[in-house]
């Protein structure tokens, strides 16, 4: 099973565009986001997603309520920790920020974070699989990022999406 995962979106609709059109490019068969949308309106583009979708809030969403009710038409959307299984059986724990969870990850084949906006795809001794997607948004390092998580192999990618150009310099 292919599973697209994103986070740290801040509203940045050019880059939720780019990560929905690579999800239906690589026919992944659900996306998962570890939180961070920020405002409602980061919502519809994601109604063009060829799979279903699994949310997780962040720390940084303004209307929980609204992106909740958005949410309903593209997959659910609930609030981290929490975990679920796949179709293919693979068990994903799911948040934003790692500390969450990090003393209860038994049981997860997968645990995807988010929230340092830095890209990384680790193993433990255990065999648990740790991914964190980066940033799509592209604000804090000019370099957005999704993963890609193939649960047959359980093998991961951190996929860029087009780098941002460096800000103006002022003089």
């Amino acid at each position: 099973m292919r599973i697209g995962i994103f986070a740290d979106t801040h509203d940045h609709l050019d880059h939720i565009r780019l990560a929905v059109e690579q999800f239906n490019r690589l026919e992944c068969e659900l996306v998962v986001f570890a939180g961070d949308f920020v405002s409602t309106f980061a919502i519809p583009p994601l109604r063009k997603l060829n799979c279903p979708m699994i949310a997780a809030f962040g720390d940084s969403e303004g209307n929980r309520d609204g992106i909740r009710a958005g949410m309903r038409i593209i997959g659910e959307v609930g609030v981290p920790p929490f975990g679920f299984r796949t179709a293919d059986g693979t068990k994903i724990l799911l948040t934003h920020h790692y500390d969450l969870v990090k003393n209860v990850v038994d049981g997860a084949d997968v645990v995807i974070y988010s929230h340092t906006h830095r890209p990384s795809i680790q193993r433990d001794s255990h065999g648990i699989l740790y991914i964190n997607p980066g940033e799509t948004c592209g604000w804090t390092y000019r370099k957005p990022s999704i993963a890609l998580l193939e649960t047959s192999t359980m093998e991961a990618d951190i996929v860029d999406l087009p780098a941002m150009a460096s800000p103006p310099v002022l003089h």
